[in-house]
């Protein structure tokens, strides 16, 4: 190979070399800028998923600060199923205080009418003579009457003092008046009709003479 032959062999070779060298620069600087435009991507996804973050946070947050429509219904549903079982156990309280009312209506309109035959009784009994009070028909009348009165005592029903007691309008009905210097100042003399009460009401007045 001549001189010339060989410089222009080193010539080529020269720039084959250089031309590599600037394609493999090429190269890095291309993967270069690839990395830096993936890591700026990767940068900013990451910015917009904090910000997603953020937001998601902020939603819970309403969420919990705002009642859920289901809880509102349950409340609402809680407070009518409350004041329903109030209304019903003040329905139930007036329906029993009617009932006992209607009841204790009923049975004292029964013991008025029963009170004449105890008058009857009474009346029966002081006019028998001291000598027949031991005939079997006058003691018999005589357990028929305090068997009433027992039968009265154990429903609630009493007799109402009179004679010796001070006059009181709520028990007693004065329809005579008279002066006597052994008795007090308004005090209950005699006692011409018996009087009654049922439990803690009257059935009837007692029909008294008031003294003084």
């Amino acid at each position: 190979m001549s001189k010339e032959e060989m410089i222009k062999e080193a010539v080529e070779d020269a720039k084959k070399a250089a031309a590599a060298q600037e394609i493999e620069e090429n190269c890095e600087e291309n993967a270069k800028a690839e990395e830096a435009e993936t890591a700026e991507e990767h940068t900013e996804e990451a910015g917009e998923e904090t910000s997603e973050e953020k937001e998601e946070k902020k939603g819970f947050f309403k969420k919990k600060n705002k009642k859920d429509k289901k809880d509102e219904k349950i409340e609402e549903l809680t407070d009518r199923l409350t004041r329903q079982m109030a209304e019903f156990d003040n329905f139930r309280k007036r329906t029993e205080k009617e009932k006992t009312q209607m009841y204790e209506v009923g049975a004292k309109s029964v013991v008025e009418k029963i009170l004449p035959v105890v008058d009857n009784f009474e009346r029966g009994l002081a006019a028998v003579p001291e000598e027949q009070k031991e005939d079997p028909f006058v003691q018999g009348m005589e357990k028929i009457y305090k068997q009433m009165m027992t039968t009265f005592e154990e429903i609630g029903v009493k007799p109402i003092e009179a004679v010796g007691k001070e006059f009181d309008p709520d028990f007693h009905n004065a329809v005579m008046h008279v002066e006597d210097e052994e008795l007090g100042e308004n005090i209950v003399a005699e006692e011409f009709l018996k009087g009654y009460m049922y439990r803690d009401s009257v059935v009837r007045h007692s029909m008294v003479k008031v003294a003084n």
